[in-house]
């Protein structure tokens, strides 16, 4: 359970890099960029600590694909971005592509 709080606050840390990347407008706002470089590297720390209890292939399918689901919903909120089939059907695919590796595929976790 801890490794999946880990990996919760790895996820969170990743969106809120890549949220502020878009507001850096190019690395050219000091602010957002810090938050950046601290998101990213707070992440990958905390990935690094789930690893230790976890399968890379299982924790980073879950980092990317929850990431994904948030980042979406962040765009969303924050700048109105707009979903439409061709955005909606590729996340999926993302998505299910995830899932389909890790769960079918029967290549050892270690």
């Amino acid at each position: 359970m801890q490794t999946f709080l880990i990996l919760f606050f790895a996820i969170l840390a990743e969106v809120t890099g890549t949220t502020a990347l878009k507001l850096s407008n190019g690395f050219t706002k000091l602010i957002p960029s810090l938050i950046v470089v601290i998101g990213y590297g707070a992440s990958f720390y905390l990935l690094s600590l789930a690893l230790k209890a976890m399968p890379i292939g299982v924790a980073y399918a879950i980092w990317s694909g929850v990431g994904l689901i948030l980042t979406v919903i962040a765009g969303m909120v924050i700048w109105r971005e707009t979903l439409d089939w061709a955005r909606i059907v590729g996340i999926v695919l993302i998505l299910l592509g995830i899932v389909f590796i890790n769960v079918v595929s029967k290549s050892p976790a270690h």
